[in-house]
């Protein structure tokens, strides 16, 4: 929401005009002698501007920026706007598939401790996936944070002094749903955010793979859970503008 820009109130000059006029000394009837004498001559300057005018621009200075200002600002918010949810929703989809891949190596489709890719040498991307940080989605996941942190706020950065959400036009109604959809991604990536801190970090949370494969096997199912309907939340809300 921008702020109205402040204006300079505007200062009026008037140069007063002097002239001369010319007089006779009665007492002096040996000859024509002449006196000069200055005369202030009262009365409005020809350069002095309207004062109406000057109000009315400060008045218009004060209001801040038009309304077509507003749009066509808004206009060049969205272009970016729409550049940054692609590239997020790209960022997302990869995410996605590694955070799937890190799932299935750890824990199979729902298999005991025993039956898991990485205990029976099947691994996706080999063994050393299994007894390491998640290198590949973790920066996948950072990139994704980063750009939907960009995207998410330049959505509160365009103007909308024509209230484009309001009425039953099919914009208006693609607006209201594509701005409730805002709210479900946002909170799926701080849901996402924080399991994948505390799964990440297991260990500091007293929980071990060998005592506690269970709970950290319900605990992922959760994350990656939450993060298909994150996903499908973000790919609804651009799809409606997409296309």
């Amino acid at each position: 929401m921008l702020a109205g820009m402040a204006g300079l109130g505007a200062f009026l000059l008037a140069t007063p005009i002097w002239g001369l006029s010319l007089s006779m000394d009665p007492s002096l009837a040996a000859g024509p002698a002449l006196t000069v004498s200055p005369v202030a001559v009262s009365g409005p300057s020809a350069a002095a501007p309207d004062d109406d005018e000057d109000e009315g621009a400060a008045e218009a200075r004060d209001a801040g920026p038009s309304v077509a200002d507003q749009m066509r600002q808004r206009g060049d918010i969205a272009k970016i706007h729409r550049a940054m949810g692609i590239a997020t929703w790209a960022s997302m989809t990869a995410t996605v598939l590694l955070g799937y891949f890190q799932y299935y190596n750890l824990y199979g489709m729902f298999s005991s401790l025993s039956n898991t890719p990485c205990v029976e040498g099947r691994a996706i991307f080999g063994q050393n996936a299994c007894v390491r940080q998640p290198i590949p989605h973790l920066v996948s996941s950072m990139v994704t944070t980063a750009l939907y942190s960009v995207t998410f706020g330049l959505s509160y950065r365009m103007p909308d002094p024509m209230n484009l959400s309001e009425g039953e036009s099919e914009y208006a109604r693609n607006l209201r749903r594509h701005k409730r959809l805002r709210w479900v991604h946002f909170v799926g990536m701080a849901a996402q955010i924080g399991l994948g801190a505390i799964i990440a970090n297991a260990d500091k949370f007293g929980l071990s793979r060998a005592n506690d494969y269970r709970t950290l096997q319900a605990l992922s199912t959760v994350h990656f859970a939450i993060g298909l309907v994150t996903y499908a939340a973000l790919t609804w809300a651009g799809v409606i503008f997409l296309f």
